[in-house]
């Protein structure tokens, strides 16, 4: 499993609280590198939707 998966995996568990979904998302951003953030961004987006990504993590979107 590469880093990537695991915290998509990890933000799927705790969507359920805000709070704990930005804590996991600032650990996220710090483990992985361009590519992969990206990705992780384009993955959040899509999985949860822009409004609950720009409420969850209002400064990064």
């Amino acid at each position: 499993m590469t880093m990537l998966e695991y915290f998509k995996m990890i933000l799927e568990k705790v969507s359920f609280d805000k709070s704990l979904f930005r804590a996991e998302y600032y650990k996220a951003i710090k483990k992985l590198l361009g590519e992969e953030l990206s990705e992780l961004q384009n993955w959040c987006l899509q999985k949860f939707g822009i409004g609950y990504c720009k409420e969850a993590i209002p400064d990064l979107f």
